[in-house]
């Protein structure tokens, strides 16, 4: 493969955008070489500047579960542009997605629609602490839930404890409300409880994609419940990454824990910006303009975004079976990529829910931040260079999930477990 014209691009970037990209991770720090400019998508592949094509496992980091340039999302897409990009003023189209959120998540009765994850979660946190009263919540290590301020928050010298700005710009007396607990450890969340009779919320990726792909323990979620309610606490749901990707029905098809507020992003915006928040109407009915909870938003609801997610959700409704499909897709691949790892004495930690899929270059099983931290970074960038090279497009971090789209072939899940074989011979 040949970057030349991405290197240039990156070069040009890196003059007026800091660091050259627009978000963090896409600039291929952790695993090093240039980033890719991309030109466009096409089913299962994107294709860069240089004219290289790549199977896609990250697929926008998650929403495009069809594929690149689907053409029943692109289609509602246009017909609504043509009747105008924004109007900041309600339409129908809301009200149909909405309708249909709701009938598929137990835990919803009522939903609000923002512009993007972050800005679900932080109104979602709002709207816990306006409900209960209560200043403080508990959030894990190794989840990301955004980047607004109560959310940047690092481990102080305790096992348990309040949080400590991760970022500059952070001012300490937000994230004083923050405290850290360990993912997959009831104990150190009862030891949150003990720290704070004030806690408003836990918010939790049920299914975690940003320490890797690390999934939650039934019975941990179930104790998470049972705290809540013991505590008058409310339970939120992060499922930004794992809604409609895991399962049609989120994880509340995968675990019995119903949560209290669950937020979305990704699928439900078909590959445009969006997010949203809901729950049981006792709680959103605090928002205004109903309740003193404020939140507001000029492009919330955006028409052309509803109606992509409008039509990426009905035709997921219409596909029910697909989940079967992606995830007998996304576990071959795992397997595939375990085996051909031990063949070359190389431990990797697999797992994969729905059309999510991860893997560690680590020796024991990832149950946690922690476990997460002693993977072998090194050989995943080395890995991830070498899969380029082939034609393979990977989330360029260790600690990001993968993602299988309906336009994947088992063929070229085996062509991807082939290529990788011959990387790991690489790099052993």
């Amino acid at each position: 493969m040949k970057y030349k014209h991405s290197i240039k691009a990156f070069e040009k970037a890196q003059k007026v955008i800091p660091g050259g990209v627009d978000s963090p991770v896409r600039a291929f720090k952790s695993v090093g070489g240039t980033p890719l400019f991309i030109k466009k998508g096409d089913g299962a592949y994107l294709v860069d500047i240089d004219g290289n094509h790549y199977v896609d496992f990250v697929q926008s980091w998650g929403p495009l579960i069809f594929g690149h340039s689907d053409k029943t999302i692109e289609k509602a897409v246009i017909k609504a542009v043509k009747k105008g990009l924004s109007f900041g003023a309600p339409t129908e189209i809301e009200t149909k997605l909405a309708t249909l959120i709701c009938s598929l998540f137990e835990a919803i009765d009522k939903i609000r629609f923002v512009s993007s994850g972050t800005e679900a979660v932080m109104s979602a946190i709002r709207l816990a602490r306006g409900f209960t009263g209560k200043d403080d919540i508990i959030k894990f290590e190794g989840c990301y839930h955004g980047h607004s301020d109560s959310l940047l928050v690092q481990a102080g010298s305790g096992a348990v404890t309040f949080g400590t700005p991760s970022s500059p710009g952070v001012p300490a007396d937000l994230t004083k409300h923050t405290l850290l607990a360990k993912y997959n450890d009831i104990k150190s969340v009862k030891e949150c409880f003990k720290n704070s009779k004030n806690i408003a919320c836990i918010i939790i990726e049920p299914i975690a994609g940003n320490m890797g792909f690390v999934p939650a323990d039934a019975k941990f979620l179930e104790e998470l419940r049972v705290l809540c309610d013991k505590h008058g606490a409310l339970l939120i749901f992060d499922e930004v990454m794992s809604g409609f990707r895991a399962h049609l029905y989120g994880a509340q098809s995968v675990y019995a824990t119903k949560p209290d507020l669950v937020t979305f992003g990704k699928v439900i915006g078909g590959g445009m910006p969006v997010g949203a928040f809901g729950g049981r109407a006792e709680i959103m009915d605090k928002l205004s303009p109903d309740g003193p909870v404020y939140q507001a938003g000029t492009l919330s609801g955006n028409p052309v975004a509803m109606a992509a997610g409008y039509a990426s959700l009905k035709k997921l409704l219409a596909h029910e079976d697909l989940y079967r499909d992606l995830e007998q897709k996304a576990k071959h691949l795992v397997e595939g990529l375990r085996l051909a790892a031990q063949e070359e004495g190389i431990s990797l930690q697999v797992n994969a829910i729905g059309s999510m899929f991860g893997f560690f270059f680590n020796n024991k099983p990832v149950h946690n931040f922690a476990d997460a931290l002693t993977s072998d970074t090194q050989k995943f960038a080395a890995f991830h260079q070498g899969m380029l090279q082939e034609g393979f497009y990977f989330a360029c971090s260790q600690f990001e999930t993968g993602f299988i789209s309906s336009a994947m072939s088992e063929a070229m899940i085996e062509d991807t477990i082939v290529a990788a074989s011959k990387v790991f011979k690489a790099i052993k």
